[in-house]
């Protein structure tokens, strides 16, 4: 944290008030990836800060203090607030940033297409893994689960990639981000993804940006 005073027209200063840089809780391989991505993409400034899952905690203490949530990732804006929720934090920063269009503007079809997008991959991939990395589940329940459940997911998201380099078609958007931060998930949990060759194509692709690759060496990733 940083203090600096303002100056008044008239010479006088105004009171002193904390000026803070974003930060970015995360867990090495959770969805605080995407949002990672969307950051570095902007240009925008900010901290990382780890959270242990196990105690929730981080270097700093508590991580309940941060969000009662107690889940990554979480963005502490340069007010002090905090932001959680992946897709939130994602449009967040996109609407921050209109420059570096990583969302289509207001109002515009398009944009409406990201948004779809963004939901898809929180209510149906990103839940769709959560039962993939359940302690709870024996490993049957999780094979049936996936073959009923998640591979006419993977299949629609692969003919869709066939077509389009992003989800967007030609231009990259915050939910590539999010699409490309779930689907890392895959070899943790044992899915197989070498019969979609356009979802390995799209995830070779991602990781050829400088903010995909900078991203996974700050979590100490590899790419895939």
């Amino acid at each position: 944290m940083s203090i600096r005073p303002d100056t008044c027209p008239s010479g006088y200063l105004f009171p002193l008030f904390a000026v803070f840089q974003m930060k970015l809780y995360f867990s090495a391989g959770s969805c605080g990836l995407a949002p990672q991505i969307a950051l570095r993409e902007a240009g925008r400034p900010f901290d990382m800060v780890a959270v242990d899952f196990k105690t929730k905690t981080t270097a700093e203490g508590d991580y309940f203090q941060v969000t009662p949530k107690g889940a990554v990732p979480a963005l502490q804006l340069d007010d002090g607030d905090v932001l959680t929720e992946a897709a939130v934090i994602l449009q967040w920063i996109a609407d921050r940033n209109p420059a570096d269009g990583l969302l289509p503007p207001f109002g515009s079809r398009a944009r409406y297409m990201a948004l779809e997008w963004l939901n898809f991959v929180a209510t149906d991939l990103h839940r769709g893994f959560a039962v993939l990395f359940s302690p709870f589940l024996e490993r049957v329940a999780k094979t049936r689960f996936f073959e009923g459940n998640l591979s006419s997911k993977f299949a629609y998201v692969d003919e869709h990639l066939s077509i389009n380099d992003y989800v967007l078609g030609d231009r990259f958007c915050v939910a590539d981000a999010y699409l490309y931060n779930v689907l890392s998930w895959s070899p943790r949990v044992d899915v197989d993804l070498s019969e979609h060759a356009f979802i390995r194509k799209f995830m070779a692709r991602m990781e050829l940006r400088p903010s995909v690759r900078a991203s996974l060496e700050a979590e100490g990733l590899r790419a895939r």
